[in-house]
């Protein structure tokens, strides 16, 4: 893990841009620690498809984690987004046949840098959309992360495929979010990934509207549920 920039702390939460060199691939992100203090526990934060590590839903529960919960949070930018050097949009970045695995290595390479950074913990994973997409095979790849909320997703997409692999190997307490009216991604899709989660402890929280307006309170319910089953 390369720093960059200055660190810049606001209401006891400071954050940090990086760079990591995985496997050839550049891959920038960003940390979020407690100003003051030791971090309980660790979530990494998926973003969406169009978006990247600073999208302000992502920092809006990075900041939520730190501040409500002690806990730390980590954001890199996902294949074709963001400040990668091979950012390009959404469907060049899946592309690649190993597109899934390439991803997960990102992900593992940035907890690994993360735990070295603050030592070992509880760790948790949210990403929604294409936050799913590389989460999901993630978390049922990685034992080090023990509670996640996932959603916007289902049996759909480039990297369907892992998506139903993936998904009866992962037990963890699980909370899935859904928009009943989501005009991307069919319902039945997402019920059908749902269904597929092997989790015996998880949960589907759906409301109305389209895919992109995910309540608030549903938001800030993702910390709370974090919160919750990490420290």
């Amino acid at each position: 893990m390369e720093w960059f920039g200055d660190a810049s702390t606001s209401r006891n939460v400071t954050d940090r841009g990086f760079r990591m060199e995985v496997d050839g691939r550049v891959v920038p992100g960003v940390l979020w620690t407690p100003a003051a203090g030791d971090a309980g526990a660790l979530v990494l934060l998926g973003h969406g498809g169009g978006a990247n590590k600073r999208a302000p839903y992502i920092v809006a529960v990075a900041r939520q984690l730190v501040r409500h919960h002690g806990i730390a949070a980590i954001a890199i930018d996902g294949p074709g987004h963001g400040d990668r050097e091979d950012a390009s949009g959404f469907d060049e970045g899946w592309e690649p046949a190993g597109a899934t695995s390439d991803i997960i290595v990102d992900w593992q390479r940035a907890l690994d840098q993360g735990l070295d950074h603050l030592g070992v913990m509880p760790v948790g994973y949210f990403g929604l959309s294409m936050g799913t997409m590389m989460g999901l095979p993630l978390v049922a790849a990685e034992p080090r992360i023990t509670a996640a909320v996932l959603g916007l997703m289902g049996t759909w997409g480039p990297n369907r495929e892992a998506l139903v692999a993936a998904a009866p190997k992962v037990g963890i307490p699980l909370r899935f979010l859904l928009q009943w009216d989501d005009e991307i991604v069919p319902r039945d899709r997402c019920l059908a990934l749902f269904d597929l989660i092997g989790s015996r402890k998880k949960c589907l929280h759906a409301n109305p509207g389209p895919h992109a307006d995910v309540p608030a309170t549903e938001m800030r319910g993702v910390s709370q549920f974090l919160g919750e089953h990490l420290v």
